[in-house]
């Protein structure tokens, strides 16, 4: 069978779309997942199979190889035969760590299917769940790769059968999380079934790995696995690794279980384009037609220090080509193609055109960012796009950043400008009163890692203050009516704030309440899921990014059509920096009751209507108990049982919180939650706890009211930090 293909041959097989798959590998950090996709590559001859599995080609980074962690989500397309029939696989190896779940987010946007990898003493952990969770939601399918079976002989000396039920718990628990996450139409059709072939067994370190269906045709089993491990040589490992190879496992299993584009884009469309079903460009998608017009999702920003931005991503229809003019639907802008390519690992290869249904690589794009829609240029004025990327977590740590030599600072705002583009989850900000440059990131490891990318690929080197987590302004009671008036008291605003309830913040942050949705059919949704009333429910008019909501109850005010927008503006301006702390505000409804507006435009603008707006809001929230949110993280950590008070004594010190706790045989698996300002020695002292025999994973859980008795105390941290005075502002301070 050949081993590999030139890339022509490999763009002719893209054309045929029945030829063609697109895979993750989705896994908890440290399960494998790069080591697989070495032998994978291996089996391409993009690498050499003597250093598959520690050459960890798609961690090209250098921080990711001293780190041992994927960061950045690589693209490699490959070739495979089964029945020898060729096939291309667009292959995605995406980071496991939950601080870049955000790469995971993007790269399933693009994805059809998914190679699930869990370690198989470890089981299913956090992320485990979190990605086939986001794998689902965007109606990827997956498939189980049960790795590191050579820890159940090695490590915990199971005999054959107790190999098998320890495998078959993984099968059910991932089974479980199916049924639990999977939409309706895909529970039954995607639950994983060993005896069907999409499970697969292996040592992606060791080479080897089979379904049930490939050790019956084989004659291999458990009991070959067991000999292998305890022979006293390599020979019987070698021996297992010839005849059950881990790639012919795998690829097989990709290519009869995962749907190609023309399949998966009837029902993938569906979910996540926004707009008209019913017009051409829909009508392309849904077809995978590679003659229709271009339609590309974004879902990556490289920075290539000779080629300038590189942006990736699925194209869903027509055919990409150098030249071509394109709209860019979120920039609200055209553009021209200047180099189309495909990926192989860390080198991308020149292209005429990537047809639809596959990944590419585009030049030229600029002023593109991740999550942007590429459409054909003549097709602009059609409405739609992607369905807005929902990430699990959020920057809730930040850093001020000051480069070591001063003469640097140009230099070092021009590398931030383009890390935050490779990375939408890295925020840069400067603070308007110190001029300080902060940097936000999703977690600890985020935030060293971007400052090990600033130093590796642009030489500059930064001093940095202590971390900072960042908190959330909220309120836990409904305000009264209050008044605000513009300065020259010609404009009058009426309005009440409140919280929003826990189901109308989880609509919202879902993406099934969004701002583009009829407004008939989202009261119908808030009133029957979230207990909202019908006609307030209609008179939503904004959003903003922290799920804060505006609502217009005001009927008959004469000029308010002409200054909505402004007055929607002054709401998302209030809502950037809260009066507590000047904090952002999360999960509030802000309720407009009655206005006076001006007749004479020239008195009626932004500078008179900002204040107005923001005084009524302030002043209802600081009368309506306000508080501060801040991030917690969740927990699961698996311990030996004798360890477990040292585990609850560590979580207790720091504010922790257990959920439930399971034993099993000598080991116990404690879920907790602990607030992340606590979590900075939260590593070094489970480690110590446990004499370095604690394995955990954690996951963004939540926004929690910080306890009350250190509600006071907080607030003067932060405002002491930011500059501003220690008293607290009143709510008369907003009623002049």
């Amino acid at each position: 069978m050949p081993r590999y293909k030139t890339v022509e041959q490999i763009l002719a097989l893209m054309k045929d779309r029945t030829r063609v798959r697109n895979i993750g590998i989705i896994a908890h950090v440290d399960h494998g997942k790069t080591t697989t996709s070495d032998q994978l590559l291996a089996s391409a001859g993009i690498i050499s199979p003597k250093v598959a599995g520690e050459a960890l080609a798609l961690d090209y980074l250098k921080v990711e190889q001293q780190r041992g962690i994927t960061v950045k989500a690589a693209n490699v397309s490959l070739y495979h035969e089964v029945d020898n029939k060729g096939y291309v696989i667009n292959l995605i190896d995406t980071p496991g760590h939950v601080d870049f779940s955000g790469r995971v987010t993007r790269s399933l946007r693009v994805l059809d299917g998914s190679i699930v990898v869990v370690d198989s003493v470890e089981g299913v952990m956090t992320q485990t769940e979190t990605v086939l969770r986001q794998s689902l939601e965007e109606r990827v399918r997956p498939i189980l790769f049960i790795n590191k079976v050579d820890r159940l002989v090695k490590e915990l000396k199971l005999g054959p059968q107790e190999m098998m039920q320890k495998l078959l718990g993984i099968i059910r628990e991932v089974n479980n999380m199916i049924d639990m996450y999977a939409e309706p139409d895909f529970k039954e059709r995607w639950k994983i079934n060993p005896n069907a072939g999409n499970v697969v067994f292996g040592s992606a370190k060791d080479k080897w790995g089979f379904s049930v269906p490939m050790s019956q045709k084989k004659g291999i089993g458990m009991k070959d696995v067991i000999a292998a491990y305890t022979a006293p040589d390599k020979t019987k490992l070698n021996e297992l690794a010839q005849q059950v190879p881990i790639d012919e496992a795998l690829l097989d299993a990709v290519i009869r279980f995962v749907p190609d584009p023309v399949e998966a884009q009837k029902y993938r469309i569906p979910k996540i384009w926004k707009g008209d079903l019913d017009n051409e460009l829909a009508k392309a998608m849904l077809s995978a037609d590679m003659n229709g017009p271009v339609v590309m999702m974004i879902t990556d920003m490289k920075v290539d220090p000779h080629a300038g931005l590189v942006a990736t991503g699925r194209v869903f229809s027509g055919t990409v080509r150098p030249g071509q003019e394109v709209w860019l639907v979120n920039a609200k802008t055209p553009q021209r193609t200047l180099q189309v390519s495909l990926y192989m690992g860390q080198t991308r290869e020149l292209a005429e055109e990537i047809p639809a249904g596959n990944i590419a690589a585009v030049l030229g794009l600029d002023k593109a960012r991740s999550g942007e829609t590429l459409l054909d240029v003549r097709f602009k004025d059609l409405q739609g796009s992607f369905e807005r990327l929902h990430y699990v977590s959020e920057p809730v740590v930040t850093i001020a950043v000051d480069p070591q030599n001063p003469k640097d600072l140009a230099k070092m705002i021009d590398a931030l400008r383009k890390l935050s583009i490779e990375d939408p989850n890295l925020v840069v900000k400067i603070n308007e009163e110190t001029g300080e440059y902060l940097l936000s990131g999703m977690g600890f490891l985020h935030l060293e890692v971007s400052l090990q990318l600033l130093k590796d690929n642009y030489g500059i080197e930064v001093k940095t203050t202590p971390p900072i987590v960042v908190y959330r302004e909220s309120v836990r009671n409904k305000s009264q009516v209050f008044e605000g008036k513009s300065p020259n008291k010609h404009n009058k605003m009426y309005i009440s704030v409140e919280p929003l309830n826990d189901k109308t913040v989880e609509l919202i942050a879902s993406g099934t309440i969004k701002e583009n949705m009829e407004p008939k059919e989202m009261a119908k949704t808030l009133r029957d899921q979230a207990g909202w009333d019908y006609e307030e429910g209609k008179r939503i008019v904004a959003f903003d990014e922290n799920l804060n909501l505006f609502v217009d109850m005001t009927s008959g005010i004469q000029h308010l059509r002409e200054v909505m927008d402004t007055l929607i503006q002054g709401f998302r301006l209030a809502m950037r920096e809260g009066p507590l702390a000047h904090e952002p505000v999360r999960g509030l409804k802000v309720v407009l009751h009655d206005a006076v507006i001006h007749e004479d435009p020239a008195h009626r603008g932004p500078a008179q209507l900002y204040p107005a707006v923001r005084n009524a809001i302030f002043a209802g929230f600081l009368s309506a108990r306000p508080t501060l949110l801040e991030p917690i993280q969740k927990l699961d950590i698996r311990i030996p049982m004798e360890f477990m008070g040292n585990v609850t004594a560590v979580l207790s010190r720091k504010r922790g919180k257990i959920l439930n706790v399971v034993q099993t045989e000598n080991l116990a698996r404690i879920m907790a939650e602990i607030p992340i300002s606590e979590s900075f020695e939260l590593a070094g002292e489970l480690r110590g706890a446990t004499a370095g025999r604690a394995f955990w994973g954690t996951e963004f859980s939540r926004w929690a009211p910080v306890p009350d008795a250190m509600l006071g105390d907080t607030v003067v941290k932060i405002r002491e930090r930011k500059g501003l005075p220690k008293e607290l502002p009143k709510v008369e301070d907003f009623l002049s």
